[in-house]
C-alpha cells in the first residue's frame, strides 16, 4: 500500500480531550495522509463499521467499561482492520495480546507515525516519496517569507524539533539546499505570491 493513499482511522474514546487531541496529532503527521472518524459509544462503533471501512481502529481497552477484543474479532471475522489499543491508564500487558499494536499518551509524533507505518506495512520508499505533504508546503511558505524555525513552530503550533525534521525531509525530497532554491520552487509551484517573499541582499 502506498502512503499517498489516505488511511481511514476510527478512534473510539469517550474522553473528548483525548479523542480530539489524537485526531489533531494524526492530521499533522507529515508522511501519511489520514482521515478520522470519532466514536463515542459501542453503538457508534457498530454504525461506523456498517457505514465505513476503516483500515485502523484505535480504541481505549476500557472503552465503555471494557472492550472485548477477542469477542469483537470473532463477531467480525470478515473485517480487514488493524486494532490498536489507546493506552490512557495502566493496562496489564496480557490484556493487550490480541491487539495489533498500541499507542499511549506519551508517544511523540515521530513514534506515532512509525507505529502506523509499521502497522500498514509501509516501507521507507513509501514514506520517502517525492510528494510534499501539506504541512511541508506550509513550512516552505514560512521559510521563504523569512520566518525563523521558532516563528514557524509558534505559527503552526508544533515544536522547533518538528520544524527541523520537516525541513530535513523537504531538503531530502526536493534536493534543494538553499533558501533561494526553495523560494524559486515555492513561486513556481504557487505556494506563495511573489510579494510575500522576503528579499535578502
Amino acid at each position: 500500500m502506498n502512503s499517498e493513499k489516505t488511511i481511514l482511522i476510527a478512534i473510539a474514546e469517550t474522553s473528548v480531550i483525548v479523542r480530539n487531541g489524537l485526531v489533531s496529532v494524526l492530521k499533522r503527521l507529515s508522511d501519511i495522509n489520514i482521515d478520522t472518524i470519532e466514536i463515542t459509544s459501542k453503538e457508534g462503533l457498530l454504525h461506523c463499521l456498517e457505514a465505513h471501512s476503516p483500515q485502523i481502529l484505535i480504541i481505549n481497552p476500557q472503552f465503555e467499561g471494557w472492550f472485548d477484543i477477542t469477542n469483537f474479532k470473532n463477531n467480525y471475522p470478515q473485517l480487514d482492520i488493524k486494532i490498536m489499543a489507546l493506552l490512557c491508564t495502566f493496562v496489564d500487558a496480557t490484556q493487550l495480546k490480541d491487539y495489533d499494536g498500541n499507542i499511549n499518551l506519551f508517544d511523540t509524533m515521530d513514534i506515532l507515525e512509525q507505529k502506523i507505518a509499521s502497522l500498514m506495512n509501509f516501507t521507507e520508499e513509501d514514506l520517502d516519496q517525492e510528494t510534499l505533504s501539506q504541512r511541508e508546503k506550509e513550512i516552505i511558505g514560512c521559510i521563504v517569507k523569512g520566518m525563523t524555525n521558532k516563528e514557524i513552530a509558534e505559527k503552526l503550533y508544533i515544536s522547533v524539533h518538528t520544524v527541523i525534521t520537516h525541513r530535513r525531509n523537504i531538503t531530502r525530497k526536493l534536493q534543494i539546499h538553499s533558501t533561494a532554491g526553495l523560494t524559486i520552487y515555492a513561486i513556481v509551484n504557487k505556494l506563495v505570491e511573489l510579494g510575500e517573499v522576503k528579499m535578502t541582499l
